[in-house]
């Protein structure tokens, strides 16, 4: 698993404030989902997540935007990771 901060700086997220992870890649679907979506609404509006996956999580991204996140995911080797983040 690589450390939030390396992943963070490949991203646009906000590297200064307050991390926290989650790790799905182990989750079949569509807990990686629930579980994302269920963590988000309880996090400070501050706080950046950095979701561990198996796979890019295609069917969260439009719910991120509707939801209003932002996120970038980086896939590198063999591992994705999802960074999620609320613009300031």
């Amino acid at each position: 698993m690589q450390p939030p901060d390396s992943v963070l700086r490949e991203t646009d997220a906000p590297t200064d404030g307050p991390v926290e992870t989650l790790d799905v890649a182990a989750a079949g679907p569509p807990a990686p989902l629930r579980r994302t979506l269920e963590l988000l609404p309880t996090l400070d509006d501050d706080v950046v997540l950095v979701q561990y996956n198996d796979r890019a999580p295609r069917h969260l991204y439009p719910k991120l935007d509707d939801r209003g996140y932002a996120y970038d995911t980086v896939e590198r080797d063999g591992a994705v990771v999802t960074v999620i983040w609320r613009e300031p």
